[in-house]
Formats: C-alpha cells, structure tokens, sequence
C-alpha cells in the first residue's frame, strides 16, 4: 500500500550455520583470499555466515527461491503453487501488520499513505479521465440544448461537430508518441511536468471557449480538445512508467517483484475515478442550475453553467499537479535512466537513445510490440464500440428512448461497477498464479463470450421479462471485465516488458495503437445498422486480442525490472545468448519466444549464479575508483545492500590479492551456455516443441 509497507524487510536466507557456511565457485579466475583477521574468507576456505548471507540474500532473494534454491517457476505446479502462497500470504499479513501499526499510531495515515502513492501519481489521469469522458457525457446535453447545431446542423458545419472527438483523439495520439519518446530521450520529470502545464492551460481554455456564433463556439472547442488531447496522450506513458518505476532501485527488492503491478494499477483506477466525479458533478450541477431537475427542456444558461464550472473546478487539481510534479516529486528514475542510457552508448557506440538503439530494441521486441500494440488496438475496438451503443443497452433496459436523465444516471452505474473490477484487478494482478498475462486473456474471453452471445441472442434479450434482466447484467459485466482485464494489464504491459530505455517510447506508440482502435467502431458504425452486427464486430476483435496475448505477450508478474534491464544490457553488448537470468526463463518469455526464437533454452540458474557473482565483484572494484559523491545509482544501490554484511570486506581482501585482472576475468562467465533442466510441465512441454 504504501512505501513504507511495501518496503522489503531484508529477508535473507542462509542454507547454512555460520559453523559451516556453502562454499561458491565464482567462476571468474579470481584466486581466494587467504584467511585472517581482516579477511571474510572464514577458516573453511568460504566465505563466513554473515557474508554467505548477504550473497544469499543478492542471489537467491526468500520471495523467488525455496530453500534449495530452486527459482519458484522451475517448481513443478503443486509445489510451486504451495509457495507462491505461501509467500503471497506472509506479504499479505505483513502489509495488514504495518497498516494496524499505523492506523493505531495515526487513524489517518494509511489514507495518507493512500494518496501519496497512488492517488498524486495518477492524478494525470484522474483529471484525464475526468475532461476526456466530460465531452461525451456533454454531448446528450448539447444536443438537447442546441438541436439546431448538434442535431439539425442548421447554424454549425456537420463536419465541424462531426471533427471534434476525431480532433480530440489525434491530440491523444501525437502526445502519447511525442512525450513518450521525451520521456525517454530527454526524462521522466521533462514529460511529466509539460504534461500538467499543457492540462492547466487548456483547462483553462474549455472553461472560457466562446465563439461569436455557434459554430465558431463548435470550432473553438474542437481546436481547444485537441490541444488538451495532447497532455491527456502524454500522461499514458509518463504515468505508467512513473507508477512501476518508483518501486525500482535501491531497497525496492521484493516490493519491485511483488507490488509493481499494484502500484500501476491503482494509479491507472485514477482515470475510473476522474469519471465518476465527473458524472457525479455534472448530475449535481445541471440539478443546481435547473431548478433541482434533470428533466427537459433545459435552458442554455442551465446548460452553459454547468458544463463551465466544471471545467473550471478540474482546473484547481491541475494547476496543482503542476505545481508538485515540478517542486515536490522526487524523479531518482531520472538518474538512473541517464546512467543506463551512458551504459548503453558505451557498449553500442550510441548516445543510448538514438535511431540506432531503436532499431535494436525494434528487432528484438518487435513481437512484443505487436502484441502490446495490437492487443491494446483491439481492446479499444470492443471499449468504445460497447460505449458506442450503450444508449441502445439503455433504451432496451428501461424500456423507453434513452434520454439524458437515463444516459447519465446508468453511465454513473457502469461506472461504479468498472471502479470494483480496477480494484480487483489491482488486488490479483501480481499473484504469479494469475498475474496480468492471464487476466488480460480472461478478460478478453469474457468479452468475447458477452458480446457473441448478445449477437446470437440478441432478439431474445430484447423481450421484456427474463431477456431484459439478463441484458441489463451483461451491460454491467461488459464494464466490470473490460475494467478486471485488458483495459488494466494493456496500460501496465505496455511498459512492462521493455527495457528502461525504451520504456516509455514503447508505451506511447502502443498506447497511440490503441487510441486508433477506439476511432475503428465510429468510422464502421456509420455503415452497419445491425445492432447484432455491431455486437460481432466487437466479439471479433475481442478474440484477435485474445490470440495475439497467448502468442505475443511475455507474463512478467514476478520479474524484477532491474532483471530485465540486465538481459538488455546483454543485448546491447551483442552476448544476448550469454545471458542466462531469470528474464528468459520459460515462465517469462511469450509463447513465440518460446517456440520460434527458444531464448528459454540460455536459462541456466548455476551459470546466472555465476555471473551476478562477477558482475558484484566488477561494481564493488568501480566503488572503489570513484569518490563518494561520484558514484552511480548501481554503486550507491551496491553498498546500501552489502553494508555490514562482510561481502564487501570479502571483496575487498580479494582485490588486495588481485589488483590488476587479466582481460580473460573481466569477460561474462560461461560463453558456452547449457540446456536448463527445469522440474516444471511448462519445461516438459517446451522440451517436446524444440
């Protein structure tokens, strides 16, 4: 829940006494410091309890290992699932622990740490949420208000009325691209604070919009919402990359593994909570400003206080957020992606973001790109074409043409329900039994289910009766599996499975997909009269979807980002098969890098061992060449968790003995990697397919 609570314990595990403790082979030619006073080397010849521990603790962490060091997806099913559990249930009853701990010390606190969290760093999408879904709920009111410009087009151009949501999302589409290629080239704080700004301005703009007929009035705010569209675009990758990436670094270790996926979804339930407030106010305030009712006719100065104070009310939050994003945030991600950005350069000969370093992140996701891409395109596909028609779903329900009152009062219902599939979403989202992977693909199965029985029963659901019933919980199951699958995990997984590198320009091209698949149902709408029809359409993108998650989406729940960092790190080097990590085991890769490209076969847990080991020993010797307000992030990351362990001591005595390695130690352990001998079915299985 909060920093504080998900802060990992510095659990370490050590699989001996300190009588005596394991022995490692670092694999790295390095010779073992003889024993004395001054050396970790313990009278055994290995390291003594204290540093065997912190080795332990880097190596194999108590949330990913057993205590035979076995990783927890090697595990074969039962084992694995008895583990998962319990190391989920004793997270879960610490957390519970550390919330009683606050409350009783401040009632107030855990709400504090609520919003410290989550609520101000999804505020972005909050006020997104609350602006972009305004326009649509705005437009049964305009139309009732000024049917001759809306409805009629007798004073206003049709193309002009018909241009402003197409306006809109192509400001989305150029501000999720273009800040999601700053936040990476230039950095997360740059992105995040033209954001606000661009937000606040136009806020600002929408309250005061004026035109001196109606349609200069319909062109004006058309122009405004494509600008605005563009800070809405921004928030999607600077949001999600933010969310995950505070749980990143120093200290993080288990709350980066076990809460990242949290994190970004209850930062991403902002934008259901923007919605809410939004139709919860314009209800409120059409109410004021017409005589306590929501009946029409209503007048056009009911209609313009309405819409204006609203507008002018989410300008406060705005300017706020502002405020704290360029002051009060911290952005330590920031140096760390500098430093991983120079690392990049000094292996690839690049700037680390460059047209070469794309190009290499292209060839190697690209299949991940299609399926965060295209998944996210299809799901918008069935999103907006379900919201399409629900003024059908309300019209059928109630019984009676959908009019504003009914419009309103049901979208504040599917709404509700949407927020209680977030919040479960964001409760099993990092469970490794589910995760995101196989939420995403249920959800979409629910959908595509729902929406192939509204096209196949679609005159029986219309009778009054049992049919109505039944389609009146469809509506609601439609929002509520959109919300508990693919609209969530689609914003998480966007930026989950790439590199810090290219994490938010992934995002944004994957989001600017998606926002494409939302103008799909409008365009193809306009030739279909068939509501059954509309239905299939959805049906079918629902499934597409579906496939290209089995195929194409790799599960990451439980994989440090850190880890996957390091696999890059590989690549960039052009040794990717010399990586042996955790990033390629089987669990973690999708079923086309399984399959087709088999980079599951370089996993090997004694080799990885190995590695670390040496990639510990390179960082410890670069501590001891820089001063202390010259080191990296990695270095200060270092020290902070081998302090007072003895590992550092171990090192050092170590260097004493070899102060000046050959070439041969500084190169990656093992360039001849084997076959993993997994204990796991899904291991069984990749061993038939090879």
């Amino acid at each position: 829940m909060t920093d504080q609570i998900e802060q990992e314990k510095g659990s370490s595990r050590s699989t001996a006494s300190s009588a005596s403790p394991p022995s490692f082979n670092t694999g790295s030619g390095y010779h073992a410091p003889a024993p004395g006073k001054d050396s970790a080397w313990g009278a055994a010849g290995s390291l003594d309890g204290s540093a065997s521990s912190a080795l332990d603790a880097l190596l194999y962490p108590a949330d990913c290992y057993n205590a035979d060091k076995v990783y927890w997806a090697s595990l074969p099913w039962a084992q694995k699932s008895a583990f998962v559990n319990e190391v989920s249930n004793k997270e879960a009853k610490r957390e519970l622990s550390e919330i009683g701990r606050m409350f009783k010390a401040d009632p107030l606190s855990p709400i504090r740490a609520y919003f410290s969290n989550y609520v101000i760093t999804g505020m972005g999408l909050f006020v997104e949420g609350w602006v972009l879904f305004s326009v649509g709920n705005l437009q049964p009111l305009f139309k009732a208000v000024w049917p001759e410009c809306f409805s009629k087009h007798q004073v206003c151009n049709k193309y002009w009325t018909s241009a402003i949501e197409p306006l809109e999302i192509a400001g989305i589409i150029i501000g999720q691209i273009c800040v999601g290629v700053e936040g990476d080239w230039i950095s997360r704080k740059f992105g995040m604070v033209q954001d606000a700004v661009v937000l606040t301005i136009f806020s600002i703009g929408l309250t005061a919009m004026w035109g001196t007929t109606l349609n200069g009035w319909v062109i004006c705010w058309a122009i405004l919402l494509f600008f605005y569209g563009f800070g809405v675009g921004g928030e999607y990758p600077v949001t999600a990359t933010r969310a995950m990436e505070a749980s990143s670094g120093r200290g993080a270790g288990a709350a980066d593994r076990m809460h990242r996926g949290r994190k970004t979804a209850l930062a991403f339930t902002m934008q259901g909570w923007g919605q809410f407030v939004n139709q919860t106010l314009l209800i409120l305030l059409l109410l004021v400003f017409h005589h306590g009712s929501l009946e029409p006719p209503f007048s056009k100065a009911s209609a313009q206080w309405t819409f204006r104070v609203q507008f002018a009310i989410v300008t406060v939050p705005t300017l706020w957020l502002a405020y704290h994003r360029y002051y009060k945030m911290d952005f330590t991600q920031d140096k760390r992606l500098a430093e991983a950005k120079k690392k990049a350069g000094d292996k690839s000969g690049t700037s680390g973001y460059s047209a070469a370093s794309l190009k290499l992140a292209w060839n190697h996701y690209w299949h991940r790109i299609v399926g965060t891409a295209i998944v996210w395109l299809a799901n918008d596909v069935a999103f907006y074409g379900s919201k399409l028609f629900s003024g059908v779903f309300i019209g059928l329900i109630t019984g009676s043409p959908s009019n504003l009152k009914l419009t309103w009062l049901y979208s504040l219902l599917n709404i509700g329900v949407s927020l209680v599939g977030y919040y479960l979403a964001a409760l099993v989202i990092d469970h490794r039994m589910y995760g995101r992977k196989w939420m995403q693909a249920n959800g979409l199965a629910m959908l595509f289910i729902i929406f192939t029985v509204c096209a196949a029963a679609y005159p029986q659901l219309t009778t009054p009766g049992a049919g109505l019933k039944a389609f009146q919980a469809i509506y609601l199951l439609s929002g509520f599996f959109t919300q508990f699958g693919p609209n969530t995990t689609s914003f998480l997984l966007a930026a989950e499975v790439y590199p810090t590198m290219v994490r938010s320009t992934a995002h944004g091209v994957s989001a600017a997909s998606g926002k494409l698949g939302a103008m799909i149902p409008a365009v193809a709408y306009s030739y279909i009269d068939s509501n059954p029809a509309k239905f299939i359409i959805v049906a079918a993108f629902s499934l597409a979807a579906w496939i290209l998650t089995m195929v194409f989406i790799p599960d990451t729940t439980g994989l440090a980002l850190d880890e996957q960092d390091r696999y890059w790190s590989f690549v960039l080097a052009g040794k990717a098969h010399e990586y042996h990590g955790v990033a390629v085991h089987p669990r973690h890769l999708s079923l086309y890098e399984r399959v087709v490209l088999k980079r599951h076969l370089a996993y090997d847990a004694e080799l990885d061992a190995q590695q670390k080991i040496h990639e510990m020993r390179r960082v410890f010797e670069s501590t001891q060449k820089e001063g202390e307000d010259d080191l990296s992030v990695q270095q200060q990351d270092f020290l902070a968790n081998t302090n007072g362990s003895g590992l550092q001591q171990y090192f050092l005595s170590e260097r004493k003995l070899n102060p000046q390695p050959s070439p041969e130690q500084d190169q990656i352990v093992a360039s001849q990697h084997r076959h993993p001998q997994h204990q796991s079915k899904l291991a069984e299985l990749e061993g038939k397919l090879r």
